[in-house]
């Protein structure tokens, strides 16, 4: 199949907002792929192509593209194996090797099909056709049942080959898909409350549990082999000898775990998030050691333990970690909820997870059964633009443009940000630094005062709440923003929605 199919069905669920409608164009594009085209074209619909990232950014693309072909040639498969050769360069004189690739492909490419590759080696793929969108197209186009076919994409956490199954095997071998030891899976998540005894209202009686200002982490074991990933799967396995050594000294054989890992200082506080994310990029080992600590197990010794209830759970997780299991009670009184969150803060943590102690573990997922309560509004916010500083921030990218998901397109386009405020508030020398380089690295374009970025950068915003505003498309703005850190380990499209802030209006 060519890629101008692509573009063309891309160009379509952009234009339009039903879901519906979404559905039927990815659905009859993927009915039409030949097998070994299902995974590459899923990955490069929704900016994530099955090679990862290929070491091309804004700035090294944006030179790279050569003139225009009059008509389209390249097929899904040409792309494909053009990432292929980009990932696996590497070393002195990669770059260079790169862009000659980039630029002979390119010039094949037709002035559409170049903006498709770009948006998609940058992850910018605004077109609403995100994971959600395209499972339940997968689902059409293979006549799947869509519960099943979203249990095997959490479960092997890779939509492409989730495509391939669903559109090329059985039924039973997609009913089949389950956890595999030493493949991650997609990490259940949380919603939100203001406190913890209204959180206990929501879930009944729960395990009241510390939310650690620190990774998260997900642990898989198999006899003597440890693997180590990120919420977004990145495997960093030697990157964190210390977690390796603690789930190796276990007393269980086969287990995945989940979980956090954080630095702590001289006094057993925990250090700032960034020094903790520092570890997860670097290749070897800081002087910070990382302390890992678990809040659930998925599965023990060859018994799968996603449909059991928490309480079940909790029981093993004691069993093998220990001393590792991160602190909590089991309660149904707000009072001692409360307690439990007074005591969270004291040792310098975030808050409490509440956790309805009969729910399974929906892999994937954000739902009621899991309630997060931090004494303050903290949202994950995606970088639209950034300002030049002035005075003492003269030379530094400064003043953050904010931008929250729009699903939907309720407010723009569908799949895109929509911006909310500005801040320059909370940022150090060091953060300044880094991320005057970093977001020149990822420029669309700029004027005399401001970069635009590609909206790829997580960034964690305190605020005190929301308030009505004409300024910005969304309606509202944030009051007292402030930069509490970059989430380096979430992808953009975990973003908070405009909708949830729209919602703090009637709190």
């Amino acid at each position: 199949m060519l890629v101008d199919a692509l573009v063309k069905t891309s160009e379509a669920v952009a234009s339009t907002r039903s879901r519906l409608a979404k559905v039927d164009a990815l659905a009859g594009l993927l009915s039409q792929l030949a097998p070994e085209e299902i995974a590459p074209a899923v990955g490069l619909l929704v900016g994530k192509p099955r090679q990862g990232r290929v070491g091309v950014g804004w700035r090294g693309l944006s030179a790279a593209i050569g003139a225009p072909a009059p008509q389209p040639s390249l097929t899904i498969d040409d792309l494909d194996a053009l990432l292929d050769r980009l990932a696996a360069l590497s070393g002195t004189g990669s770059a260079g090797d790169r862009t000659r690739e980039l630029r002979a492909f390119t010039e094949r490419a037709t002035a559409e099909e170049q903006d498709f590759i770009a948006r998609a080696l940058l992850g910018e793929m605004r077109t609403g056709a995100l994971e959600g969108v395209l499972t339940d197209a997968i689902a059409r186009a293979a006549d799947r049942p869509g519960e099943v076919v979203r249990r095997a994409a959490m479960l092997t956490g890779d939509l492409g080959e989730t495509a391939r199954l669903a559109l090329t095997g059985t039924a039973a071998e997609l009913a089949d898909v389950g956890l595999v030891v030493g493949r991650p899976v997609q990490p259940m998540l949380a919603g939100t409350a203001a406190s913890a005894s209204a959180a206990l209202a929501t879930t009944g009686e729960a395990s009241v549990e510390f939310k650690l200002d620190g990774a998260r982490i997900q642990v898989h074991r198999s006899g003597d082999d440890v693997r180590v990933f990120t919420r977004n799967l990145a495997d960093i396995t030697r990157r964190v000898p210390e977690v390796v050594e603690v789930v190796r000294g276990m007393p269980v054989r086969d287990v995945i775990l989940d979980g956090e890992t954080l630095s702590l200082d001289e006094d057993g506080a925990p250090r700032p998030f960034q020094e903790t994310m520092s570890r997860f990029g670097a290749e070897a080992a800081r002087e910070a050691v990382l302390h890992p600590w678990f809040f659930d197990v998925l599965h023990v010794d060859g018994r799968d333990l996603l449909d059991e209830p928490l309480s079940t759970r909790i029981a093993e997780l004691e069993r093998i970690a220990g001393a590792h299991r991160i602190p909590g009670e089991v309660t149904d009184d707000p009072a001692v909820a409360e307690r439990i969150a007074e005591d969270a803060l004291a040792a310098g943590q975030e808050g409490v997870v509440v956790k309805a102690i009969d729910s399974p573990y929906a892999a994937g997922r954000r739902g009621s059964s899991w309630i997060k309560v931090k004494p303050v509004h903290t949202y994950d916010l995606v970088v639209l633009a950034c300002e030049w500083g002035s005075g003492r921030r003269r030379g530094w990218l400064s003043n953050l443009h904010l931008g929250a998901l729009d699903p939907d397109g309720d407010f723009g386009e569908p799949g895109g940000y929509v911006m909310v405020g500005k801040t320059f508030k909370g940022l150090t020398d060091e953060l300044l630094r880094w991320q005057t380089e970093h977001f020149q690295e990822i420029e669309v374009r700029r004027t005399a005062g401001t970069v635009w970025v590609t909206p790829t950068t997580v960034v964690e915003i305190a605020i005190d709440g929301v308030q009505r505003s004409s300024r910005y498309p969304g309606g509202i703005a944030l009051r007292f923003a402030r930069v509490k850190r970059y989430r380096d380990d979430k992808d953009a499209a975990e973003a908070d929605t405009i909708q949830t802030l729209r919602g703090l209006l009637r709190e």
